[in-house]
């Protein structure tokens, strides 16, 4: 196992109950009064669409260039009318995340920035772009094997950027999404018309 694998797995004990398998245990329970049954990994270990599309509103708020859209629609919805996750195109190809970005996104995310050490193990094993900045597919490998390894953790990094175990954007998260566009309706309003 490489170092970015015993990281992953360090310090957070064996979350598995013997017998489960890695990112197929949340089959029970409820989430905001209704049966939890969403997966974090299909049936052949892969990441399933709905957490790639989660991971990829993660990327998003740290990513440059930034997104000319997002799947709002998507994130909004919730219950079972919710559509099926939309295709990740609107991630721009060339996308990275920037050391300072990297070290946002780990602080909003555990608490603390990246050490030099694994940002150097990042580059050294993870998808990075030319410059050596993580691309968003580096972020799925991430994912991919931090949750296969220690599904617990990959449902807390979820939850610190406000998705709770149906994959649903909370509410306040949500009021945001209706702040924003507000504020870009408002603003798109107020503009003059430089025709007129």
């Amino acid at each position: 196992m490489n170092r970015l694998g015993v990281l992953a797995n360090s310090s957070r004990g064996d979350t598995p109950e013997p017998g489960s398998q890695q990112g197929h245990r949340n089959t029970f329970g409820t989430s905001h009064g209704r049966p939890v049954n969403v997966q974090l990994l299909d049936n052949d270990g892969d990441l399933t669409p709905e957490l790639e599309t989660c991971l990829a509103y993660i990327f998003s708020k740290y990513c440059s260039p930034a997104p000319t859209s997002t799947p709002l629609v998507w994130l909004r919805v919730s219950g079972p009318d919710r559509p099926r996750p939309p295709s990740l195109d609107w991630i721009p190809k060339n996308a990275f995340m920037s050391d300072k970005a990297l070290d946002q996104w780990a602080t909003d995310t555990n608490g603390s920035p990246m050490s030099n050490d694994m940002k150097e193990e990042i580059k050294d094993s993870i998808d990075t772009n030319d410059d050596g900045y993580l691309t968003f597919a580096g972020l799925l490998q991430i994912y991919q094997l931090q949750t296969s390894m220690d599904e617990e953790e990959t449902w807390r990094d979820l939850a610190s950027h406000g998705f709770d175990r149906n994959l649903e954007l909370a509410p306040t998260r949500r009021e945001d999404f209706d702040d924003n566009t507000k504020e870009d309706k408002d603003e798109k309003e107020q503009k003059p018309d430089p025709a007129a």
